[in-house]
């Protein structure tokens, strides 16, 4: 209806543009010019020009951009301390600035890759930051990781650096891996030229294809990549519902212990990614999706493994009674750790995608990313027994070895946790013990 509401002023801004440069914001109203509440940061210039070209030009403030020319080489080291050193002042005031603007501000979403130099490294200087700017506000990060044919031979190096931050810095990690983005995407491809269930693709799709209108996806279609994680964004608390769920509550319900925090996503119906109008799934078995492993977005099998908690995020025209149901008919084929067998966390929100019925966002604090996690080890430890590249880490000021060392024992570590969880699994419920007082 072109209304500037709270769902919309969640992620953006309303400006009136009349008065020159940086206008005033308009509450109520009409929508006069939108701007995200966004900071775009990369060294490779290529990436956000081809944004201020694209037809979201409009969308991001030429003030909320920060680039430099080179890149970081694939880097992390040059990621982190050196474009985080030189850029620090400048990334600050533009964090401030964006912050200044919100009523309420909630949380940070931070939406970085681990295989690069740029997405590693700055990423995970700009999380400390915030945690040293803004200790009290929640930090989301989005994190995408490398798949096993990756083209960056440094990935490995970069995204164990960058993960002994994370679990340093942030309070929620969603992991999500290129490979299972990719085999989403081919699985809609499949079902549009299948036209088995009489899919109609919407001619000027910028997802399905980015061609004009035939039906051929790219090589690497990262365009619909990409949306898909939007859209796993985009699936948080924006709307008034029945049962509202506060971003935050994710972080506060769903992590009993601060460094496990990774939690896993899976998303149903998938087939709205693609502006596919395809029959809606019935309720339940949309529930039945979210814990199959095709849904998930990382390739990870949930229902195998143990739970710690889990979130459901629903969209759409559902009752309470619709949840309660589906909850108590999944549990028994689900593990939970045994001192929260009740550690469920529902949202419930009345208003629906576009062109669904409903939808569901399931978050769940699971054993089942530490093979991901144990696959990234391997993969460093090959590179790093031959001290394969570490030279181009090293000439970096600030690197030295032992930050290689203190990254591998951090994630290890990490990977123990999990072990010692996972074998708890089956066995006896017994109560955990409680702290002992020394008087």
């Amino acid at each position: 209806k072109g209304i500037y509401d709270e769902a919309l002023s969640s992620f953006f801004r309303n400006i009136d543009t009349r008065s020159g440069g940086d206008g005033p914001d308009i509450y109520k109203g009409k929508i006069c010019s939108l701007k995200a509440r966004a900071l775009l940061i990369d060294m490779e210039e290529g990436v956000v020009n081809e944004i201020l070209q694209g037809p979201l030009r409009d969308v991001f403030d030429s003030k909320q951009l920060i680039t430099d020319v080179s890149g970081s080489g694939n880097n992390w080291a040059v990621g982190h301390k050196l474009y985080g050193c030189q850029y620090r002042e400048n990334i600050v005031e533009k964090l401030r600035k964006t912050a200044e603007h919100c009523d309420c501000l909630q949380c940070f979403f931070i939406i970085h890759s681990m295989g690069g130099g740029t997405g590693s490294g700055l990423g995970t200087f700009v999380l400390n930051l915030l945690e040293d700017e803004f200790p009290e506000v929640y930090r989301f990060v989005t994190s995408v990781y490398p798949s096993g044919e990756d083209d960056v031979i440094t990935s490995p190096y970069n995204s164990v650096l960058a993960m002994k931050e994370l679990n340093e810095h942030a309070d929620c990690v969603l992991p999500i891996e290129n490979e299972s983005l990719f085999d989403i995407v081919n699985k809609i491809h499949q079902m549009i030229n299948s036209g088995k269930l009489g899919s109609t693709v919407k001619q000027s799709s910028l997802v399905t294809c980015s061609a004009g209108s035939g039906k051929t996806v790219q090589e690497k279609p990262f365009d619909a990549m990409n949306n898909i994680v939007a859209n796993l964004l985009l699936n948080s608390a924006r709307f008034e519902g029945s049962l509202n769920m506060d971003l935050n509550e994710i972080s506060m319900n769903l992590v009993p212990f601060p460094r496990l925090h990774y939690l896993v996503s899976s998303l149903t119906p998938l087939y709205t990614l693609a502006d596919v109008n395809v029959p809606p799934r019935r309720l339940d078995q949309m529930f039945s999706d979210a814990f199959s492993r095709d849904h998930q977005l990382i390739q990870a099998d949930p229902k195998h493994s143990l739970y710690l908690a889990c979130a459901l995020l629903v969209r759409g025209n559902v009752q309470v009674s619709d949840l309660r149901r589906n909850i108590e008919r999944l549990k028994p084929s689900l593990h939970f750790v045994s001192w929260n067998q009740e550690g469920w966390k529902t949202g419930l929100c009345s208003v629906p995608p576009v062109g669904h019925s409903h939808s569901l966002l399931a978050l769940a604090n699971n054993t089942c990313v530490k093979p991901t996690f144990i696959e990234l080890k391997d993969r460093f430890m090959k590179l790093y027994k031959k001290k394969a590249h570490l030279h181009h880490y090293l000439h970096v000021d600030g690197m030295e070895q032992s930050c290689f060392s203190e990254a591998i024992s951090s994630l290890s570590d990490l990977i123990e946790e999990y072990n010692e969880l996972d074998a708890t699994k089956g066995g006896p419920r017994t109560d955990p013990s409680r702290l002992k007082i020394a008087v």
